[in-house]
């Protein structure tokens, strides 16, 4: 019983892959929502900005690249299951520690794999070699042998239910299909980038999702995506990801990340996906960065200002709990005792209250 099942399985999924088509050509008009349109033409805007902001403010935009960096390897990793403490990351990404385990090894990875999209995203077009070398980079402190090559197993993306029993979300392409399909879609891509016919965020957007359901390593397949994502969207002139983690956002919405990819990827093999909640997704979190840059700008470019008095400002311009890491993100020239004597004075004044207790001690307003 078991045998005739996993046999039928097999046969219904090699039909359906053969049938999935990469097509860059038509699908893309069918993403241009109301909704998607008018997000693109927000981030148009914010790019127009981000351009000047650039030009009239380099050593803000520096501190924010540094803290940046910390916060898209911590965050990308996390969303992995590969942690180390804080004090940890901040010096294996400042390459002042060399890894001593497993996880360090993959986090000093990602730090080596970001840094070449940060510095030759201009010189790195989207080819098959190009994925195989990030990936081989993302392994390079591991000595393992899965860096830099395609699965030589089939693998699936599955979950843990509430009862502990795992069940399979979606079987992604097959080990022996796997570059084939890598082929085309980087073929489809670029073609459809040089044509111009359609907008680049909406190419990216769809790219990755592909790249999500060929799945195409052993491991390492989310954090690539991110990866590419990073290196797609500078290539087309959204580097808002350099100031700002998009990592760490879609870390702290992984539960719609993970829908929206569900949803999008439904019906991949036949060829009957839609690739809007996956885009619709992405997209917000574009526009999240593009208010959390313009606002860290903003703030950091009025930083002689008491440091007091910014830390009020930072809680003034919060919805809802905000916590000492929250403002420690916000300006990352405020040191730690400063942020603390800042919010025991604020506490004292009565201008905020503590809500929580432990890691989840939090402060809001009073109204």
């Amino acid at each position: 019983m078991f045998v005739r099942q996993k046999s039928y399985i097999f046969v219904t999924f090699f039909i359906s892959i053969i049938m999935h088509q990469f097509d860059y050509k038509d699908k893309p008009a069918e993403l241009l929502t109301p909704e998607v349109v008018s997000m693109l033409n927000t981030l148009y805007e914010c790019k127009g900005r981000q351009d000047l902001f650039i030009e009239a403010k380099p050593d803000v935009l520096t501190q924010l690249l540094e803290v940046a960096k910390i916060q898209s390897t911590g965050a990308s990793n996390r969303i992995e299951g590969i942690f180390t403490t804080d004090e940890r990351l901040v010096q294996l990404v400042k390459e002042k520690a060399t890894p001593k385990n497993r996880s360090e090894e993959e986090i000093a990875g990602y730090r080596e794999a970001l840094g070449i999209i940060h510095e030759n995203y201009e010189y790195l077009s989207p080819r098959v070699n190009l994925v195989l070398s990030l990936h081989k980079n993302l392994y390079s402190y591991s000595g393992l042998a899965i860096g830099g090559q395609f699965k030589n197993t089939d693998n699936v993306i599955a979950e843990t239910t509430a009862a502990g029993q795992q069940r399979v979300r979606f079987q992604p392409v097959p080990a022996y299909l796997t570059s084939e399909a890598m082929e085309q879609l980087c073929k489809a891509y670029s073609a459809a980038i040089q044509d111009g016919k359609h907008d680049s965020l909406l190419l990216t957007m769809m790219f990755v999702l592909d790249f999500l359901c060929i799945h195409p390593f052993n491991d390492g397949n989310g954090r690539m995506s991110r990866l590419l994502t990073l290196l797609l969207l500078y290539r087309a002139g959204f580097i808002v990801g350099k100031y700002i983690s998009i990592e760490m956002l879609i870390e702290k919405t992984k539960d719609s990340y993970y829908e929206a990819l569900q949803a999008s990827s439904e019906g991949w093999h036949e060829d009957k996906n839609t690739a809007l909640p996956f885009v619709r997704y992405m997209l917000g979190v574009l526009v999240k960065a593009y208010n959390e840059f313009e606002n860290r700008v903003e703030h950091l470019a009025y930083r002689k200002q008491p440091k007091g008095e910014r830390v009020r400002e930072i809680i003034s311009r919060h919805l809802g709990k905000i916590t000492k890491r929250d403002i420690k993100i916000a300006a990352p020239d405020i040191s730690e005792a400063t942020i603390e004597n800042a919010l025991a004075d604020l506490l004292k004044q009565g201008y905020i209250e503590k809500v929580g207790a432990g890691r989840c001690v939090g402060y809001v307003m009073k109204n």
